[in-house]
């Protein structure tokens, strides 16, 4: 199947500063693909070499097979943007900006589907308000449902719960998943890493416009997820006996002990402490988290996969 994006030493020089340095990358057609990385790593800049909102020095970008350098307009007709910046004429209306919006794209205006995106991102009983009389994160939602309308097959969301409610990020994650069954491909970029935990199914991390890593999600976790076991004691324990791995606290009264991929187990520590007698009154697990192994990768352990 056709990637629907594929770039090749994807380049952009500034006058003293490289943004992006050589990405390659692929992404299947359907795939939700989060790409990580601190501020002013090149996530925004890619986004744009690839919406036509920035000028790459040099490489190939392709969407959907073609290569924008041979047709940098058609393609571009599929590719929705949710952009970090709020960015409409504050005098429409919500429906009406989403009207103007599908002109944008060379469509007629399908009232039913700009219905389907008011229900889908709760702003139906403000289809009719002016968008600068909008909360803020009403205009996030809107800017959501401006980028979807034209029925996208790829989808850049650039920060797209920056600001916004706890309930707009789950109904957002819950429609992300639908588009991602309808066949359209999702690019996210976020710094609540629970997103990307939650909704990827590959993981790209860049810093300093280079690409470090490309990863499908599970198998990153799998290979350099840490998990943290915490075991209290009911009584002081002096010191740890041969065979019990593990940390023990200034009081006596807790055991830690870092679960990493190829080490032992928390379990088998958990069964030495208990052939040892200690005397374990509680047990404490905090699972592996992707925000874990991002620090570890821009901190350079265990990066070019």
């Amino acid at each position: 199947m056709t990637p629907a994006l594929e770039l090749e030493s994807l380049t952009k020089q500034y006058k003293t500063q490289r943004a992006l340095d050589a990405v390659s990358l692929r992404i299947g057609a359907g795939e939700i693909f989060a790409l990580l990385g601190p501020n002013g790593a090149g996530k925004t800049t890619l986004i744009g070499a690839v919406c036509g909102l920035v000028k790459k020095t040099s490489g190939t970008v392709r969407l959907f097979g073609v290569d924008l350098d041979v047709d940098g307009v058609t393609p571009r007709y599929s590719v929705g943007l949710v952009p970090q910046e709020i960015n409409f004429d504050p005098f429409f209306t919500v429906r009406e900006s989403l009207r103007i919006q599908q002109g944008y794209f060379g469509q007629r205006h399908d009232d039913a589907r700009i219905d389907e995106l008011l229900a889908a991102l709760a702003l139906t009983a403000k289809a009719d308000t002016q968008t600068r009389a909008l909360s803020g994160g009403m205009k996030r939602r809107l800017l959501i449902a401006k980028a979807l309308v034209h029925r996208p097959k790829l989808v850049f969301l650039d920060e797209p719960t920056a600001g916004v409610d706890v309930e707009l990020r789950r109904d957002l994650w819950s429609y992300v998943r639908r588009l991602r069954e309808q066949g359209t491909t999702v690019v996210l970029t976020t710094h609540y890493l629970e997103e990307a935990e939650e909704l990827a199914d590959r993981v790209g991390i860049i810093d300093g416009g280079r690409l470090l890593l490309v990863e499908d999600k599970a198998a990153l976790m799998r290979r350099m997820g840490e998990r943290a076991w915490t075991v209290r004691f009911s009584a002081p324990v002096r010191a740890l006996p041969d065979g019990v791995a593990g940390t023990l606290d200034d009081d006596g009264r807790a055991l830690t002990f870092i679960e990493r991929p190829g080490g032992p187990s928390g379990a088998e520590v958990l069964r030495s402490a208990y052939a040892a007698q200690l005397p374990v009154a509680d047990l404490a697990l905090r699972p592996a988290k992707l925000e874990d192994i991002l620090v570890r990768v821009l901190n350079g352990q265990e990066a070019d996969r």
